[in-house]
C-alpha cells in the first residue's frame, strides 16, 4: 500500500498570488497545480522546464527539439558500448583474480623465505676451526 506524502515550502506573497491565478485560469485547485507539476517532474526524471505559455509556443516554433533534448545514437554504437562495458567488467574480474594469485604467491614466498634462510654461522659449525670445508668456485680434486 502506498501512502501519500505532504510537501510544504514557502513562497513570497507575489508568487503565491501568481500561482493562484494560474490555478484559477485552468479551473484547478492550487494543490492540483502542484500535484500535476510533481507528476510531470517524476515522469520526466527531473527534466522539466517551466516557461510562460507564450514562450513555450515561440520555443516550439523556433526549436525543433524537445525538452529534455534527445540524441539518436546508432545501434552499432550502442552495441559497441555494451561490448566495451562487458570487456571492462571481464578485465576487472581478471585483475582481481591476478591480485589474489599474486597475494597467494607472496604469502608462499614469505613462508619459504623463513624456512630457506641459512645463517653463515650455522654453516661454520661453531667448532672454532678457521679452515672451512666449504669452498666457492669450481672444485678440482686433482690440485
Amino acid at each position: 500500500m502506498s501512502k501519500n506524502k505532504t510537501i510544504s515550502f514557502r513562497v513570497s506573497e507575489d508568487k503565491f498570488e501568481t500561482l493562484r491565478e494560474i490555478a484559477d485560469e485552468r479551473d484547478l485547485s492550487l494543490s492540483a497545480v502542484f500535484r500535476d507539476y510533481v507528476d510531470m517532474l517524476v515522469a520526466h526524471d527531473g527534466q522539466v522546464e517551466v516557461v510562460p505559455e507564450h514562450q513555450l509556443n515561440e520555443s516550439t516554433e523556433s526549436d525543433t527539439g524537445s525538452f529534455p533534448p534527445k540524441v539518436e545514437v546508432s545501434k552499432s554504437f550502442v552495441r559497441e558500448h555494451e561490448r566495451l562495458e562487458l570487456e571492462a567488467e571481464h578485465l576487472r574480474e581478471q585483475l582481481e583474480e591476478h591480485k589474489r594469485y599474486v597475494t597467494k604467491l607472496r604469502q608462499q614466498l614469505d613462508e619459504h623465505d623463513q624456512e630457506d634462510i641459512v645463517q653463515l654461522e650455522e654453516l661454520d659449525g661453531g667448532d672454532g676451526d678457521e679452515e672451512s670445508s666449504y669452498r666457492l668456485g669450481n672444485f678440482d680434486e686433482s690440485l
